[in-house]
């Protein structure tokens, strides 16, 4: 969105200004199909969240994607806040990576914002004859003006945490940023702080591992990740590996959004743990755990102890606030992170869940609540699943958030969510104090879609949030 300096590129100058733009009134979000039954491609939803519009929460674009299966997962930009000093830059194409066709494809938002359109399929041919990658994952725009995905694995699904770099004018695969040779054992996400002089990547498991659905025996073999890597950012290659201590499966990487910042929280699933990693008076990097989520004791359910399965987490921009989805329990959180090292629970919202009253699942121990929560309706639609993708408006008084993890494991976890289609619902934030409010009159319903009931994940809106851009 355009800013006062007429001559700057896109995005903000920090992240305290872009508090101050505009109010959100557009969201992408893709759609899946892969595992439905639905034989149709996965597509990009453009939703109207502007309280004066007559089409507010409804879906008003869809950009269906040429080839089926792709399993669309997360997005970035062509460029964003990095290149902000940058005029002949703008924020005009999305990237959507293809966790499982390993395809990338570049979207046109800036011709029609309302109405985006496809601009360029870079094929998974060209990523693995380039880079010898694939099962892309996060897209982050650079400095430099290319832009950088991260991978799973290698062409055959085995574990390789790489990342593809794209011309940022032209879409061409340029070959790896990191070093040959120098890949990761295990990919997912990562976040970079230039002023010193690091990246943060995390690991999920290799794509071969949880394709076709979550086997405990797996984690239990070691095959899911355990480990954060410290990349040096100049010489593109790792110079630190760090086991995590309770932190099974380490997904969401969330350095503090100011640039001057040493330090970051990642989310970790299975072990529901957030971690706080930093920069330590050594000027090595640390990690330690400041937030664990009980798991509670269960019948009914495919283990006798279910973990709240922590997803997504974000930072508020003023690096005040920290969000996080559990995925099985059914709760969203908030978390004053004035003091980094002692996150206070500030709110919390049960959104649906595995434990809700009256499901399949009996709750016969739990260190936090005293009854299990009910079942969420909203419009009067019982929600199915859980909370799991979430975007925070730039302002940070509106949460928004989606339920499907990523279709598979949907399939596997909430079979209701493939029958009925995911949501996309709206919180209230209470900035100064703290607190999470359900809005009651938001709803946009992925099981009335055209085609039939579709998963919605990630959200991005046109002019960049608080996971896709980085101030340098």
């Amino acid at each position: 969105m355009a800013t006062k300096c007429e001559k700057c590129g896109p995005g903000y100058p920090t992240p305290l200004e872009a508090m101050k733009g505009p109010r959100e009134e557009i969201i992408y979000l893709p759609c899946i199909y892969r595992n439905t039954g639905i034989e149709a491609p996965d597509y990009l939803a453009t939703v109207d969240v502007d309280p004066k519009s007559p089409h507010y929460c409804q879906v008003i674009h869809r950009l269906p994607m040429p080839n089926l299966k792709d399993e669309l997962h997360h997005s970035g930009w062509n460029t964003c806040s990095s290149c902000f000093g940058d005029s002949t830059k703008s924020r005009t194409k999305l990237m959507l990576p293809c966790l499982m066709s390993s395809r990338i494809y570049v979207v046109d938002v800036g011709s029609e914002p309302r109405a985006p359109k496809l601009h360029k399929v870079i094929e998974a041919e060209d990523i693995h004859a380039k880079c010898d990658l694939g099962y892309v994952h996060t897209s982050h725009c650079l400095a430099s003006g290319e832009v950088m995905v991260s991978s799973l694995g290698d062409p055959k699904g085995n574990g390789k945490g790489g990342f593809v770099l794209l011309d940022g004018e032209t879409f061409e695969v340029k070959g790896t940023w990191e070093r040959p040779g120098g890949a990761a054992p295990m990919g997912y996400d990562f976040w970079y702080q230039p002023r010193h002089n690091v990246m943060i990547s995390s690991e999920w498991a290799a794509p071969n591992v949880f394709r076709d659905g979550f086997n405990p025996a797996d984690v239990e073999a070691g095959l899911y990740g355990s480990h954060l890597h410290v990349w040096d950012w100049q010489r593109h290659e790792i110079v630190q590996t760090l086991p995590l201590q309770d932190g099974l499966i380490p997904l969401e990487v969330r350095f503090l959004h100011n640039p001057d910042a040493a330090q970051g929280f990642v989310g970790c699933a299975l072990s529901s743990t957030i971690q706080r990693f930093y920069k330590n008076q050594g000027g090595t990097w640390s990690v330690e755990k400041v937030i664990q989520v009980p798991p509670k004791k269960v019948k009914g359910w495919m283990l006798p102890e279910m973990p709240g399965l922590i997803t997504d987490i974000l930072l508020s921009l003023d690096d005040r606030f920290l969000y996080f989805s559990n995925w099985l329990h059914g709760d969203l959180r908030q978390y004053d992170i004035s003091d980094p090292q002692r996150p206070r629970l500030t709110g919390q919202l049960f959104l649906g869940g595995s434990i809700v009253k009256g499901g399949p699942v009996q709750v016969l121990e739990d260190q936090e609540l005293k009854s299990q929560p009910e079942p969420l309706v909203v419009k009067g639609k019982r929600v199915p699943g859980g909370p799991q993708m979430i975007q925070l408006s730039l302002d940070g008084k509106r949460l928004y958030v989606t339920t499907s993890l990523y279709s598979a494991w949907d399939k596997q976890f909430y079979p209701d969510l493939i029958r009925e289609g995911s949501v996309m619902l709206q919180i209230d934030v209470d900035t100064v104090k703290g607190g999470l409010k359900l809005n009651p009159n938001f709803l946009v319903d992925f099981g009335k879609e055209p085609l039939g009931p579709a998963l919605a994940h990630e959200l991005r809106y046109p002019g960049g949030d608080c996971s896709s851009d980085i101030w340098v």
